[in-house]
């Protein structure tokens, strides 16, 4: 396969197309579940990573920051019955949703594999997963979704919160584009079709936020 025109979709494994290349960084169109991603050969190392992160600052008591993770905190509560287990994947080094989910009544265990690394995190079940700013820092996120979805109990939900798409002609300038460790773009149709190869329903409650549930009841 010709690597110049061609390249595996890192979320579906399906077959991506050069899309645009701003500023020497090259991006690709996923042409079945519409993603568009970094090149693979340009992905930040975790020496890199670790230290953009560490410029955020995300204090877990500010009232700013409480209201944007409300976004998904509000419906995701809205849909857990009581005293609820989760688990916080990508939690960063100030897990402010976790404690808003346990001031709920909630269950909370936390996973960031650069300031909570808790692989025993990963090999137990959920009633709910969240990934709040997390998808799209994701450098193998077909793999982490199967894994992540497979840690839900039958009637449990995947939430994610990530910025859905926008017009090809204002990707080059989009503020989230230019992040650094932002290194993959989501549609909505993205979230659909990953919902359905992994046997979840989908369903959309912010123009940011997508719920992945698992059918059945726990």
């Amino acid at each position: 396969m010709d690597q110049s025109t061609h390249a595996a979709c890192r979320v579906c494994l399906g077959g991506a197309r050069p899309f645009m290349t701003v500023q020497g960084r090259r991006y690709w169109r996923c042409r079945r579940c519409r993603a568009t991603q970094l090149d693979a050969r340009q992905l930040p190392d975790p020496g890199t990573e670790r230290r953009h992160y560490l410029t955020h600052h995300n204090d877990p008591a500010d009232e700013g920051y409480r209201r944007f993770l409300a976004r998904l905190a509000s419906p995701l509560l809205k849909v857990l019955d009581r005293a609820s287990e989760g688990l916080d994947f990508g939690c960063g080094p100030g897990p402010a949703l976790a404690a808003m989910l346990e001031a709920a009544g909630h269950r909370v265990r936390l996973h960031d594999p650069f300031f909570r690394p808790d692989p025993a995190a990963l090999e137990r079940c959920y009633d709910f997963v969240t990934l709040t700013e997390v998808a799209e820092h994701l450098h193998r996120p077909h793999a982490v979704f199967r894994q992540l979805a497979g840690l839900i109990r039958p009637g449990g939900r995947l939430a994610v919160m990530t910025a859905l798409g926008i017009d090809d002609r204002r990707f080059a300038n989009w503020r989230y584009r230019r992040d650094p460790t932002h290194v993959v773009f989501y549609r909505a149709a993205t979230f659909r079709y990953l919902a359905s190869s992994l046997g979840l329903d989908c369903r959309r409650v912010a123009p940011d936020v997508v719920l992945l549930r698992k059918p059945g009841s726990g």
